[in-house]
């Protein structure tokens, strides 16, 4: 595939400083990570929010050493290692020393992809960044990028294309047992790249 053109690097101020607001208007929009031999470049297809006083978020009980890039101010990367396996990659949502996230959930591959197929090792191409632990896994974010500047050069930075966003669809959030009812899952219909079952993808 050919190199992604007309690509810009967000400023702070086109973010939304709302949780839920941010996860839906980051569908379309663009991850980029910058390596030494190239860049990796990912189109964010599924998102889920994690807003103020939410219990299934990490923010919920406060602010501690783990969690302290979900307080600063919105467009800054919160990673965390969960279900014992992956990297985790959040955008930090709110102003600052509020805690709020939104997690990335799937990307579609659009420049790089041939090294991230290599770090997944043998998978469809629908698959390679279809779930948020494979997400990582696939641009190479780790615990390293934790509390970066989003929307300032540097490794790892959000953008947007001129390619057009499709129909956003939302649902309730995948995994969760707390507060599991809530609507704050964002995706693009009829992506094959968007993660969870049949049901949360149509």
């Amino acid at each position: 595939m050919s190199p992604v053109r007309r690509l810009r690097r967000f400023r702070r101020a086109e973010l939304p400083v709302d949780t839920v607001e941010l996860a839906r208007f980051l569908i379309g929009k663009v991850v980029v990570r910058n390596l030494k031999f190239g860049r990796l470049i990912g189109r964010i297809v599924e998102t889920e929010a994690y807003p103020i006083g939410d219990v299934a978020g990490h923010a919920f009980r406060g602010k501690t050493p783990r969690n302290g890039s979900l307080f600063l101010e919105r467009g800054h990367a919160y990673v965390y290692f969960g279900y014992g396996s992956s990297f985790l990659l959040n955008v930090s949502s709110e102003r600052p020393g509020v805690g709020g996230g939104v997690l990335l959930r799937a990307i579609e591959p659009l420049e790089g992809i041939e090294r991230m197929v290599r770090w997944r090792g043998k998978t469809k191409p629908a698959d390679i960044g279809r779930g948020p632990g494979r997400l990582t896994k696939a641009i190479k974010v780790d615990l390293h990028q934790d509390g970066s500047d989003l929307c300032a050069p540097g490794p790892l930075w959000l953008g947007a294309t001129t390619q057009a966003t499709g129909a956003i669809g939302k649902s309730v959030r995948i995994g969760l047992t707390r507060n599991a009812q809530r609507l704050l899952r964002f995706y693009e219909r009829g992506n094959p790249h968007v993660s969870g079952p049949k049901r949360l993808r149509q």
